[in-house]
């Protein structure tokens, strides 16, 4: 009697293969990240070695111990936080809006964060960042609002949300440009500050900024599933159990969360929402699930990794992380944007 037992699924010795690239990929990833964290540590004006960054880290009584603690350690932080904020809010975007465009940077709401943050400078005279975070928020969340209701709300598509961001984002950044010729007291404060840097991190930006990023953090991974079941339609994630309509809602308070607290601690940051998103799918395939996580380990390493780069291409002085950024991912963004669509996969 012939068996009627189904044979293998033919996709089974396929997808362990693929696991194993997806597993290999994480733990390269976690590879870079600390090879970017004690390269951080270590390079600066002032080099240490391995050895002298990691007694300057545990011995107070090394000679390393105040560059350690009161320069690298903070802005090491920091670049950690900003990096995985800004990672995880361009793979929100580009799976909310299934646009591979997508970025905080690109799409105005960093520029929002940064438009509010200098008039709070400029007009209220606020220059901790305790008092102008909560302004970054303000102007991250009015732009991810209008940017979705300009774009075409449920019925945006890719083309639209582009030129409503890129509208947005030249308008705000001149606005940003007259109130700092118009103030010149508030240039020299805010001058390092608009480019995006990390040199000017302490311990209370990073402790201050640390739950906000850690709560979009947590709010980004929760967003997977119903964004997952968002990509076939609403109709269909209704089907599946999803409220699309709260689940955009909560994307955008995401967004707000992540792109506002680094954006305020960091100042604009571009590229790196772009970028990591791209680089990761290419090896988890769309799955918000896999894709976050390994946005949330690589964003921080690129971060770091263009921090380091700042600090040696121009010694004894220094590119600003953002300008790092541009300069690494424009030719990034035209090899996007020229290159067949595939959607988000």
């Amino acid at each position: 009697m012939l068996s009627t037992k189904p044979p293998p699924l033919a996709e089974r010795p396929v997808m362990r293969p693929r696991r194993a690239w997806q597993v290999a990929g994480l733990l390269g990833g976690v590879a870079f990240l600390l090879a970017a964290v004690v390269l951080s540590l270590a390079v600066g004006a002032k080099p240490l070695s391995f050895g002298e960054a990691w007694d300057g880290l545990f011995h107070a009584d090394s000679a390393a111990y105040t560059v350690v603690h009161e320069m690298r350690l903070p802005r090491t932080l920091l670049g950690l936080l900003a990096g995985t904020a800004l990672g995880l809010a361009g793979a929100v975007m580009q799976a909310l809006t299934r646009n591979p465009l997508a970025d905080p940077g690109l799409l105005g709401i960093n520029a929002g964060a940064s438009a509010s943050v200098v008039s709070a400078i400029s007009f209220l005279g606020i220059t901790s960042f305790t008092g102008y975070v909560w302004f970054a928020f303000a102007g991250a969340g009015a732009v991810a609002v209008l940017l979705y209701a300009v774009g075409g709300g449920r019925g945006a598509t890719p083309a639209r949300l582009v030129l409503a961001g890129a509208a947005l984002n030249a308008a705000l950044y001149s606005y940003v440009s007259a109130v700092q010729l118009l103030d010149t007291a508030s240039l020299d404060r805010m001058r390092f500050w608009t480019v995006g840097s990390l040199a000017a991190a302490q311990d209370y930006t990073v402790v201050r900024v640390a739950p906000f990023v850690a709560v979009g953090l947590v709010l980004a991974l929760l967003l997977a599933r119903p964004l997952n079941a968002m990509a076939m339609g609403d109709d269909a994630a209704r089907a599946l159990g999803a409220d699309p309509g709260r689940a955009r809602i909560a994307a955008i308070v995401a967004i707000t969360l992540l792109c506002g607290a680094a954006t305020a601690a960091c100042g604009p940051i571009i590229f790196v929402g772009l970028m990591v998103p791209h680089l990761v799918r290419a090896l988890t395939g769309p799955d918000l699930r896999r894709l976050l996580p390994y946005c949330a380990v690589l964003s921080p390493a690129l971060m770091l990794a263009a921090d380091v780069l700042g600090r040696v291409v121009v010694r004894p002085s220094e590119l600003q992380v953002g300008i790092v950024m541009v300069v690494a991912g424009g030719p990034v963004f035209l090899y996007f944007v020229r290159r067949p669509r595939k959607g988000l996969s």
